[in-house]
Protein backbone atom coordinates (compact mmCIF):
# COMPACT_ATOMS: atom_id res chain seq x y z
CA UNK A 1 0.00 0.00 0.00
CA UNK A 2 1.14 3.56 -0.59
CA UNK A 3 -0.06 7.16 -0.35
CA UNK A 4 -3.69 7.64 -1.32
CA UNK A 5 -4.93 10.99 -2.47
CA UNK A 6 -7.88 12.16 -0.43
CA UNK A 7 -7.07 10.07 2.65
CA UNK A 8 -5.54 12.32 5.29
CA UNK A 9 -5.24 11.94 9.03
CA UNK A 10 -7.35 14.33 11.09
CA UNK A 11 -7.83 14.64 14.84
CA UNK A 12 -11.55 14.98 14.15
CA UNK A 13 -13.22 11.71 15.06
CA UNK A 14 -10.30 10.40 17.10
CA UNK A 15 -11.54 8.96 20.39
CA UNK A 16 -8.94 10.23 22.84
CA UNK A 17 -10.52 8.25 25.69
CA UNK A 18 -9.21 5.01 24.18
CA UNK A 19 -5.83 3.57 25.13
CA UNK A 20 -3.25 5.35 22.98
CA UNK A 21 -0.58 2.77 23.72
CA UNK A 22 2.58 2.56 25.78
CA UNK A 23 3.84 5.71 27.51
CA UNK A 24 7.27 6.07 25.91
CA UNK A 25 8.13 9.41 27.51
CA UNK A 26 10.47 7.94 30.13
CA UNK A 27 11.97 5.11 28.05
CA UNK A 28 15.58 5.31 26.97
CA UNK A 29 16.45 4.08 23.48
CA UNK A 30 18.10 1.02 25.01
CA UNK A 31 14.95 0.20 26.98
CA UNK A 32 12.81 0.76 23.89
CA UNK A 33 14.93 -1.72 21.93
CA UNK A 34 14.60 -4.24 24.78
CA UNK A 35 10.82 -3.82 24.79
CA UNK A 36 10.71 -4.25 21.00
CA UNK A 37 12.78 -7.43 21.21
CA UNK A 38 10.64 -8.79 24.06
CA UNK A 39 7.50 -8.04 22.03
CA UNK A 40 8.63 -9.90 18.92
CA UNK A 41 9.92 -12.82 20.98
CA UNK A 42 6.51 -13.03 22.66
CA UNK A 43 5.07 -13.89 19.24
CA UNK A 44 2.80 -12.36 16.61
CA UNK A 45 -0.53 -13.43 15.18
CA UNK A 46 0.65 -13.02 11.59
CA UNK A 47 3.43 -11.78 9.31
CA UNK A 48 3.38 -10.72 5.68
CA UNK A 49 6.02 -12.79 3.89
CA UNK A 50 8.70 -10.75 2.11
CA UNK A 51 9.94 -12.88 -0.75
CA UNK A 52 12.51 -10.83 -2.64
CA UNK A 53 16.23 -10.40 -1.96
CA UNK A 54 18.37 -7.53 -3.25
CA UNK A 55 18.28 -7.45 -7.04
CA UNK A 56 15.01 -9.40 -7.21
CA UNK A 57 11.53 -8.09 -7.90
CA UNK A 58 8.03 -9.37 -8.72
CA UNK A 59 8.13 -11.42 -11.91
CA UNK A 60 11.42 -13.11 -11.01
CA UNK A 61 11.23 -16.85 -10.37
CA UNK A 62 12.04 -17.57 -6.72
CA UNK A 63 13.38 -20.93 -5.56
CA UNK A 64 11.93 -23.21 -2.92
CA UNK A 65 15.30 -23.03 -1.13
CA UNK A 66 15.03 -19.24 -0.74
CA UNK A 67 11.47 -19.45 0.59
CA UNK A 68 12.44 -22.18 3.03
CA UNK A 69 15.42 -20.21 4.37
CA UNK A 70 13.30 -17.17 5.12
CA UNK A 71 10.45 -19.26 6.54
CA UNK A 72 12.86 -20.89 8.98
CA UNK A 73 13.87 -17.41 10.18
CA UNK A 74 10.33 -16.18 10.88
CA UNK A 75 8.59 -19.38 12.02
CA UNK A 76 9.51 -19.07 15.72
CA UNK A 77 7.82 -15.66 15.87
CA UNK A 78 4.42 -16.07 14.17
CA UNK A 79 1.34 -18.29 13.97
CA UNK A 80 0.21 -17.22 10.48
CA UNK A 81 1.91 -16.21 7.24
CA UNK A 82 0.38 -14.12 4.46
CA UNK A 83 1.44 -14.53 0.83
CA UNK A 84 0.48 -12.23 -2.06
CA UNK A 85 0.71 -14.41 -5.16
CA UNK A 86 0.38 -18.04 -6.28
CA UNK A 87 2.95 -18.07 -9.10
CA UNK A 88 6.69 -17.60 -9.77
CA UNK A 89 7.76 -19.30 -6.54
CA UNK A 90 5.14 -17.72 -4.29
CA UNK A 91 3.31 -21.05 -4.33
CA UNK A 92 6.07 -22.47 -2.11
CA UNK A 93 5.15 -20.08 0.72
CA UNK A 94 1.92 -21.77 1.92
CA UNK A 95 3.32 -25.26 1.30
CA UNK A 96 6.41 -24.67 3.44
CA UNK A 97 4.43 -22.71 6.04
CA UNK A 98 2.10 -25.68 6.54
CA UNK A 99 5.10 -27.99 6.71
CA UNK A 100 6.31 -25.90 9.67
CA UNK A 101 2.91 -25.88 11.36
CA UNK A 102 1.95 -22.32 10.43
CA UNK A 103 -1.45 -21.25 9.10
CA UNK A 104 -1.79 -19.35 5.85
CA UNK A 105 -3.63 -16.44 4.31
CA UNK A 106 -2.97 -17.04 0.62
CA UNK A 107 -3.50 -14.33 -1.98
CA UNK A 108 -3.98 -14.42 -5.74
CA UNK A 109 -2.40 -11.29 -7.22
CA UNK A 110 -4.81 -9.80 -9.76
CA UNK A 111 -4.02 -7.00 -12.17
CA UNK A 112 -4.76 -5.87 -15.72
CA UNK A 113 -3.15 -8.90 -17.43
CA UNK A 114 -5.83 -11.51 -18.12
CA UNK A 115 -3.34 -14.33 -18.67
CA UNK A 116 -1.56 -13.71 -15.36
CA UNK A 117 -4.90 -13.41 -13.57
CA UNK A 118 -5.94 -16.80 -14.89
CA UNK A 119 -2.71 -18.41 -13.67
CA UNK A 120 -3.09 -16.77 -10.26
CA UNK A 121 -6.68 -17.97 -9.81
CA UNK A 122 -5.78 -21.47 -10.96
CA UNK A 123 -2.85 -21.49 -8.54
CA UNK A 124 -4.98 -20.37 -5.59
CA UNK A 125 -7.63 -22.98 -6.34
CA UNK A 126 -5.05 -25.75 -6.61
CA UNK A 127 -3.29 -24.76 -3.38
CA UNK A 128 -6.66 -24.73 -1.60
CA UNK A 129 -7.61 -28.14 -2.96
CA UNK A 130 -4.23 -29.48 -1.85
CA UNK A 131 -4.88 -28.29 1.71
CA UNK A 132 -2.40 -25.40 1.94
CA UNK A 133 -4.88 -22.50 2.28
CA UNK A 134 -6.56 -21.49 5.56
CA UNK A 135 -7.96 -18.19 4.23
CA UNK A 136 -8.14 -17.30 0.51
CA UNK A 137 -7.64 -13.69 -0.62
CA UNK A 138 -8.81 -12.97 -4.16
CA UNK A 139 -6.92 -9.84 -5.15
CA UNK A 140 -5.04 -7.12 -3.27
CA UNK A 141 -5.94 -3.42 -3.67
CA UNK A 142 -7.30 -4.05 -7.17
CA UNK A 143 -9.99 -1.38 -6.75
CA UNK A 144 -7.42 1.22 -5.70
CA UNK A 145 -5.27 0.53 -8.75
CA UNK A 146 -8.37 0.36 -11.01
CA UNK A 147 -6.97 -2.78 -12.64
CA UNK A 148 -10.39 -4.48 -12.68
CA UNK A 149 -14.03 -3.49 -12.46
CA UNK A 150 -16.10 -4.54 -9.46
CA UNK A 151 -17.94 -7.04 -11.66
CA UNK A 152 -14.69 -8.61 -12.84
CA UNK A 153 -13.42 -8.95 -9.28
CA UNK A 154 -16.73 -10.41 -8.10
CA UNK A 155 -16.58 -12.97 -10.91
CA UNK A 156 -13.13 -14.08 -9.75
CA UNK A 157 -14.34 -14.34 -6.15
CA UNK A 158 -17.32 -16.42 -7.25
CA UNK A 159 -15.06 -18.70 -9.29
CA UNK A 160 -12.79 -19.34 -6.31
CA UNK A 161 -15.66 -19.88 -3.87
CA UNK A 162 -17.27 -22.46 -6.13
CA UNK A 163 -14.01 -24.32 -6.75
CA UNK A 164 -12.37 -24.63 -3.33
CA UNK A 165 -13.46 -26.57 -0.22
CA UNK A 166 -16.42 -24.80 1.39
CA UNK A 167 -14.81 -24.51 4.84
CA UNK A 168 -12.13 -22.09 3.56
CA UNK A 169 -13.17 -18.43 4.01
CA UNK A 170 -12.80 -16.27 0.89
CA UNK A 171 -12.17 -12.53 1.00
CA UNK A 172 -10.62 -9.60 -0.83
CA UNK A 173 -7.86 -7.32 0.50
CA UNK A 174 -8.03 -3.54 0.28
CA UNK A 175 -7.79 -0.39 2.37
CA UNK A 176 -10.24 -0.35 5.27
CA UNK A 177 -12.44 2.41 3.77
CA UNK A 178 -13.07 0.53 0.50
CA UNK A 179 -15.43 -1.82 2.34
CA UNK A 180 -17.62 1.16 3.26
CA UNK A 181 -17.96 2.41 -0.31
CA UNK A 182 -18.15 -0.93 -2.17
CA UNK A 183 -21.01 -2.84 -0.50
CA UNK A 184 -21.24 -5.51 -3.22
CA UNK A 185 -17.64 -6.54 -2.62
CA UNK A 186 -18.13 -6.42 1.15
CA UNK A 187 -21.20 -8.64 0.83
CA UNK A 188 -19.26 -11.17 -1.27
CA UNK A 189 -16.54 -11.53 1.37
CA UNK A 190 -16.72 -14.25 4.02
CA UNK A 191 -14.19 -12.23 6.00
CA UNK A 192 -13.14 -8.57 5.71
CA UNK A 193 -9.43 -8.28 4.92
CA UNK A 194 -8.48 -4.68 5.65
CA UNK A 195 -5.18 -2.86 5.21
CA UNK A 196 -4.72 -0.17 7.88
CA UNK A 197 -1.78 2.24 7.56
CA UNK A 198 -1.80 5.39 9.69
CA UNK A 199 1.58 6.21 8.15
CA UNK A 200 0.19 6.51 4.62
CA UNK A 201 -2.40 9.00 5.84
CA UNK A 202 0.29 11.25 7.35
CA UNK A 203 -0.61 10.42 10.94
CA UNK A 204 1.87 11.43 13.66
CA UNK A 205 3.22 8.49 15.62
CA UNK A 206 1.61 9.65 18.88
CA UNK A 207 -1.87 9.26 17.36
CA UNK A 208 -1.12 6.21 15.22
CA UNK A 209 -2.64 3.52 17.45
CA UNK A 210 -5.81 5.54 17.96
CA UNK A 211 -6.07 6.07 14.20
CA UNK A 212 -5.57 2.37 13.46
CA UNK A 213 -8.34 1.58 15.94
CA UNK A 214 -10.56 4.04 14.08
CA UNK A 215 -9.72 2.36 10.76
CA UNK A 216 -10.54 -1.06 12.19
CA UNK A 217 -13.85 0.22 13.59
CA UNK A 218 -14.85 1.57 10.17
CA UNK A 219 -14.15 -1.79 8.52
CA UNK A 220 -16.01 -3.56 11.33
CA UNK A 221 -19.02 -1.33 10.81
CA UNK A 222 -18.95 -1.90 7.04
CA UNK A 223 -18.75 -5.65 7.55
CA UNK A 224 -22.01 -5.67 9.51
CA UNK A 225 -21.05 -8.54 11.78
CA UNK A 226 -18.41 -10.18 9.61
CA UNK A 227 -14.98 -10.90 11.04
CA UNK A 228 -12.36 -8.25 10.26
CA UNK A 229 -8.67 -9.09 9.95
CA UNK A 230 -6.01 -6.40 9.57
CA UNK A 231 -4.05 -7.83 6.66
CA UNK A 232 -1.35 -5.16 6.59
CA UNK A 233 -0.09 -2.50 8.95
CA UNK A 234 3.38 -1.24 9.77
CA UNK A 235 5.73 1.73 10.00
CA UNK A 236 8.92 2.35 8.00
CA UNK A 237 12.25 2.68 9.80
CA UNK A 238 13.90 5.01 7.26
CA UNK A 239 13.01 7.48 4.53
CA UNK A 240 11.21 10.75 3.84
CA UNK A 241 8.31 11.82 6.02
CA UNK A 242 4.70 12.04 4.81
CA UNK A 243 3.30 15.18 6.44
CA UNK A 244 3.22 14.36 10.18
CA UNK A 245 4.34 10.74 9.77
CA UNK A 246 8.10 10.39 10.22
CA UNK A 247 10.01 7.19 9.43
CA UNK A 248 12.68 6.30 12.00
CA UNK A 249 13.98 3.35 13.97
CA UNK A 250 12.38 4.74 17.10
CA UNK A 251 8.94 5.27 15.52
CA UNK A 252 9.02 1.86 13.84
CA UNK A 253 9.68 0.24 17.22
CA UNK A 254 6.95 2.24 18.96
CA UNK A 255 4.35 1.43 16.33
CA UNK A 256 5.17 -2.27 16.34
CA UNK A 257 4.98 -2.52 20.13
CA UNK A 258 1.64 -0.69 20.28
CA UNK A 259 0.14 -2.75 17.46
CA UNK A 260 1.12 -6.03 19.10
CA UNK A 261 -0.06 -4.91 22.53
CA UNK A 262 -3.48 -4.03 21.10
CA UNK A 263 -3.60 -7.26 19.10
CA UNK A 264 -3.01 -9.37 22.20
CA UNK A 265 -5.15 -7.43 24.65
CA UNK A 266 -8.22 -7.05 22.37
CA UNK A 267 -7.76 -10.24 20.32
CA UNK A 268 -7.31 -8.32 17.05
CA UNK A 269 -5.87 -10.47 14.26
CA UNK A 270 -3.06 -8.51 12.61
CA UNK A 271 -0.68 -9.49 9.82
CA UNK A 272 2.28 -7.18 10.33
CA UNK A 273 3.94 -5.67 7.27
CA UNK A 274 6.49 -6.83 6.82
CA UNK A 275 8.97 -9.54 7.61
CA UNK A 276 12.05 -8.41 5.62
CA UNK A 277 13.14 -5.14 4.03
CA UNK A 278 12.82 -5.32 0.22
CA UNK A 279 14.86 -2.95 -1.94
CA UNK A 280 12.63 -3.25 -5.03
CA UNK A 281 9.82 -1.39 -3.26
CA UNK A 282 11.73 1.91 -3.41
CA UNK A 283 10.27 2.61 -6.85
CA UNK A 284 6.56 2.12 -6.15
CA UNK A 285 6.54 3.71 -2.69
CA UNK A 286 9.38 6.22 -2.67
CA UNK A 287 12.43 5.85 -0.46
CA UNK A 288 10.43 4.51 2.51
CA UNK A 289 9.37 1.47 0.47
CA UNK A 290 12.53 -0.48 1.22
CA UNK A 291 12.30 -0.20 5.02
CA UNK A 292 9.12 -1.84 6.32
CA UNK A 293 10.69 -5.06 7.58
CA UNK A 294 11.22 -6.33 11.11
CA UNK A 295 14.33 -7.94 9.65
CA UNK A 296 16.70 -6.02 7.37
CA UNK A 297 17.51 -7.02 3.79
CA UNK A 298 20.34 -9.21 5.12
CA UNK A 299 17.81 -11.16 7.22
CA UNK A 300 18.95 -9.80 10.59
CA UNK A 301 16.50 -8.49 13.19
CA UNK A 302 16.75 -4.71 13.05
CA UNK A 303 16.83 -3.97 16.75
Amino acid sequence: MSYRKGQHFSLKGIDSTQDSGVDYSKLTLVRLEELWRNTIENGLHGLCFSLYEDGQRPGDIITEEQVRRRMEIIKPYTKWVRSFSCTDGNEFIPKIAHEYGLKTLVGAWLGDDAEINEREIEGLIQLAKDGYVDIAAVGNEVMYRKDLSEDELLDFMKEVKEAIPSHIPVGYVDAYYEFSIRPRITEACDVILANCYPYWEGCPIEYSLLHMKQMFAQALNAGNGKKVIITETGWPSHGTNLRGAFPSNENAMKYFINAQKWSQEDDIEIFYFSSFDESWKVGPEGDVGAYWGLWDKDEKLKF
